[in-house]
């Protein structure tokens, strides 16, 4: 058993620590949501703000774009050309994502510095892709309303998660290029 353990020392150490910057992210940000019930941004600062951040680029791209709160619900509703296309939701504000990409990054940390300013850079790229997919989806909607199940659930998640592992992949190859310099 002990052999065992020795054997799958690193394995068990990425899948702690994963779980762990995993657990201790998700408890952060619902405690997070929780503070933001009744507060000016709905339905909280992160997915007001992307909901704002998606109607100025609609708007600069040309649709006519407005957002409105829901009073009965914590969503915005998203219209354009004074039609309500989807609305906005805590989850679409890709924090969650984010959290995810964090804990794999930390999981395989290198030194602080790196490890920080590359958590830093891709969550700045997640959140700018996130963005652009939502501006995307909601203009396919609007084209194309009869596809949305579709866009919505399959291809614009598959392309954030595929961004989020090519994330993962170059930091591991860099990360094993520099383990394996260091073991020669």
């Amino acid at each position: 058993m002990v052999s065992l353990l020795k054997t799958y020392r690193p394995v068990l150490k990425f899948i702690g620590t994963f779980l762990g910057v995993y657990l201790v992210l998700i408890f952060c940000y619902k405690f997070y949501l929780d503070l933001s019930i009744g507060s000016k941004y709905a339905p909280d600062y992160f997915s007001n703000l992307v909901g704002e951040q998606t109607v100025n680029l609609l708007n600069l791209l040309g649709y006519k774009a407005a957002l409105s709160v829901d009073v009965y619900h914590p969503i915005l509703y998203l219209s354009m050309f004074g039609e309500n296309i989807a609305y906005i939701a805590e989850g679409c504000n890709g924090i969650s994502v984010i959290i995810l990409f964090i804990s794999f990054i930390v999981a395989f940390a290198d030194t602080f510095k790196t490890t920080f300013l590359y958590i830093l850079v891709g969550s700045i790229l997640i959140y700018i892709a996130n963005l652009i997919r939502i501006v995307i989806i909601l203009i396919a909607i609007y084209k194309y309303p009869e596809h949305q199940d579709v866009l919505h659930g399959v291809i614009f998640p598959g392309l954030i998660y595929s961004m989020v592992f090519v994330l993962w992949m170059f930091w591991v190859k860099r990360f094993n290029i520099k383990q394996a310099d260091a073991e020669v």
